[in-house]
């Protein structure tokens, strides 16, 4: 093999280690620290420079400690959410939707976990909220006290929230709501003064904290957005904001909201009209991002209505799609952090989505989706494995032509060149199947990453969770002793198959020539033990199914070729 071809194996392993060591290095030990300044109650201050400063904001008193969310709830009068999805309720001081429970997501493994909390009120741990109002003279402050038409909101089954000004002006919220994570919110406006009213409506999303997950280069979590057609994620983040302040954004149509990993509060705005998106930092580790639309004017006698949405709830790809396609939200899909390589990772997880409809099973349908990647790169991969059977056999043959020239390193490589020329041998057929399974093999790493649809989902026996590290590890006599070893040591059952696998396939490979290339293939199947231990134990078990077709093939065409080398030329 020429010094350029080792060169270039080389950089396609360390491209590989890059990718996926860095991952798992700047997840496990990179991590921003989580901030530790959490204040009482749970609303932004005053809003960007140029707008209105009182979009969803309420007075706050005195710092306090946080109370249990059960006590701030019970304080207020509420409607009831109840859905099929969701159970919660809507604060009728200020009109919040500020308690919202996903009831089909838990916490934790097993029936008994609590479900998932989305929003939480002012006043509680990490408060959580959203609403919907207007701002201009006479509009209803922040606190005021808005009467329900009825006291459960649920799909089929709405609740219009009314409110009346002493200057006779009535503003109503009539809220509905589907089976699934959708609010739709019908702003109505009925002017009974003697004046003309200008008025602007808005809605926002109002977070203390930054909740468990951390903002990171391969997942972004925080304020995100798309306007005017661009997705913003960095430019709008936490650690943006609180470095360089609030930032406003003048967009037709589009959506914006704040994200975790799973979980998404999204304010869809109507998409024909001009509004001004503004994303605001405040004192307390608090956020808020809201729009605003242009000014309305109102005569007397006259009423103005204008329709909003929120998404609430669990980043469910086929309620993205439709949110994008339904409501014409433009790129609601890329909510979900599919990466560099989204072009790949969607095709990827519909397919994935199918193999289980088939099986019934994500860990099936994980080696499904193997067997067919692989079918798919069988032309290109079995030329590689021909080509490599080929270099078994001729390897005496380069040894000899590199210790012949070995003082003549241009001499040896064109002789080198010459048997390959002659031998139809490609010394680069190994690097293609590579650098094609690099980006596939990242976009199944994002996929089981970011999928709430595989987050909690069982595989077979100890693996109860293919989102998360194989929990059985042989340091601990696989959990008879009782503690729990560092994840950088915590190797498991499957990682330790993948090392196996991968030093079976590897000596099936030809020698590499040169010592060094020997040194990193013999260590590298143990080296990406270590390193793929605290991934997914669904990408592990792509992983290794590819390794057992990668030596069948090998071993199949080893059988293929099975001639002796050539005696050495005189």
């Amino acid at each position: 093999m020429t010094q350029e071809n080792r060169n270039l194996l080389l950089a396609v392993v360390l491209s590989a280690l890059v990718l996926f060591g860095w991952t798992w290095v700047s997840e496990t030990w990179l991590q921003p620290p989580a901030s530790t300044s959490q204040a009482a109650g749970g609303d932004a201050g005053a809003a960007a420079s140029g707008a209105p400063a009182a979009v969803g904001t309420v007075p706050v008193g005195a710092v306090t400690a946080p109370r249990p969310v059960d006590a701030v709830v019970a304080e207020a009068p509420r409607v009831r959410i109840e859905t099929p999805r969701l159970s919660g309720s809507i604060n009728l001081v200020g009109a919040r939707i500020d308690d919202l429970l996903l009831k089909d997501h838990r916490v934790a493994l097993g029936d008994d976990a609590a479900p998932v909390r989305l929003f939480a009120p002012s006043g509680s741990a990490n408060a959580y909220f959203a609403g919907f109002g207007w701002v201009g003279p006479g509009a209803p402050p922040s606190d005021a006290r808005w009467t329900a038409s009825a006291d459960t909101l649920s799909p089929g089954k709405p609740v219009t929230l009314s409110w009346t000004s002493p200057a006779a002006i009535r503003f109503e919220l009539m809220f509905s709501v589907d089976e699934n994570f959708i609010f739709t919110v019908r702003e109505r406006v009925t002017n009974g003064s003697a004046s003309p009213l200008a008025l602007r409506s808005f809605g926002f999303v109002n977070r203390t904290g930054e909740g468990p997950e951390k903002d990171a280069f391969n997942l972004h979590v925080g304020p995100i957005a798309v306007l005017d057609g661009t997705l913003k994620e960095g430019e709008i983040g936490y650690e943006t904001l609180r470095k360089d302040g609030a930032q406003t954004i003048s967009s037709r149509g589009g959506w914006l909201g704040i994200t975790d990993k799973h979980w998404l509060a999204a304010l869809i705005p109507d998409q024909k009209g001009q509004i001004e998106a503004r994303f605001t930092p405040a004192e307390g580790n608090r956020y808020q991002v809201d729009w605003l639309n242009t000014a309305s004017i109102i005569e007397p006698g006259a009423s103005r209505t204008a329709t909003s949405h929120l998404f609430a709830g669990a980043k469910e790809a086929r309620l993205l799609n439709a949110v994008r396609d339904d409501l014409g939200a433009p790129l609601f899909d890329r909510a979900l952090a599919w990466g560099w390589f989204w072009f790949i990772a969607q095709p990827i997880f519909a397919l994935l989505q199918w193999l289980y409809g088939l099986f019934g099973n994500y860990a099936l349908a994980i080696v499904g989706l193997t067997l067919v990647v692989r079918a798919l790169l069988f032309p290109i991969a079995n030329k590689q494995y021909a080509s490599m059977a080929k270099m078994r056999i001729f390897a005496p043959k380069m040894k000899e032509i590199q210790e012949k020239y070995k003082e003549d390193k241009q001499k040896q490589q064109y002789e080198l060149m010459e048997l390959y020329r002659r031998e139809k041998i490609n010394p680069l057929a190994g690097c293609l199947p590579i650098l094609i399974q690099i980006p596939i093999f990242y976009a199944l790493y994002k996929v089981l990453l970011i999928s709430v649809e595989i987050r909690h989902e069982p595989a077979f026996l100890w693996i109860k969770d293919l989102s998360a590290p194989d929990p059985l590890t042989p340091l601990n006599l696989f959990g008879l002793l009782p503690f729990d070893p560092p994840a950088i040591i915590a190797i498991g059952v499957l990682p330790i198959l993948l090392g196996i696998t991968m030093y079976a396939q590897f000596k099936l490979n030809p020698q590499p020539m040169d010592e060094i290339q020997q040194k990193v293939f013999a260590w590298m199947p143990w080296i990406f033990m270590f390193m793929m231990a605290p991934f997914a134990a669904g990408l592990q078990i792509y992983w290794i199914v590819n390794n057992l077709v990668s030596i069948l093939q090998q071993w199949v065409l080893i059988r293929k070729h099975p001639a002796p080398a050539p005696a050495p030329s005189k």
